[in-house]
């Protein structure tokens, strides 16, 4: 939920998001579809929709997976990348919040094929999408979080519109705190 209201507000009206809606490729045969936990369509925003079908919207430019319990069943990854291959999908970004050592994964289209980018040290990941950076962080719930970024390093924090609201109290408050103290700093040299 958090992922998906950080990227609907950050892409607003230059696209579509949609989130755990089936996308559809096939339109002769329904079986060949797959539902991102993301994904991510830049251009005219299309409304409302209950699920994607490619032939009438286009393949999303973005597909997110986030690694959860509910997976494991399901089969391999490499079964799910192949139908975000034949989904047409650009990147696709896996994030598995359990793996300590590399959450963060990402594909890109390259010649037809999905590519896994070659990562080194990276703290923070380019969206090629969304022009901002993918970035993990400790989540005290979670354990760790998907985030976007504004930098490379990942520490300029793209917010949800409520993160926004609570910082904005926050620095209230602190600004109210540091204003009283100064009257009080005041009031005491005047006695």
């Amino acid at each position: 939920t958090h992922l998906f209201l950080l990227v609907q507000d950050f892409v607003g009206e230059r696209g579509a998001v949609g989130s755990d809606q089936f996308v559809y490729w096939d339109a002769l045969n329904p079986r060949k579809c797959l539902a991102p936990d993301l994904i991510v369509r830049m251009g005219p925003p299309s409304g409302l929709f209950p699920s994607w079908k490619t032939w009438e919207r286009g393949a999303p430019h973005l597909g997110v997976e986030v690694v959860s319990e509910f997976d494991a069943g399901r089969g391999p990854w490499s079964d799910k990348l192949a139908r975000y291959r034949g989904a047409g999908i650009d990147e696709v970004v896996r994030f598995d919040p359990a793996d300590t050592e590399r959450p963060l994964r990402l594909w890109d289209r390259f010649e037809g094929d999905l590519v896994e980018r070659v990562l080194e040290g990276e703290n923070a990941l380019l969206c090629d999408t969304l022009g901002v950076y993918w970035c993990v962080h400790p989540h005290p719930k979670t354990g760790q979080i998907l985030n976007l970024a504004l930098d490379p390093l990942g520490k300029n924090v793209v917010f949800t519109p409520e993160e926004r609201e609570r910082a904005k109290k926050e620095a209230a408050l602190v600004e109210r705190a540091a204003a009283l103290a100064r009257v009080a700093e005041l009031e005491a040299e005047l006695r």
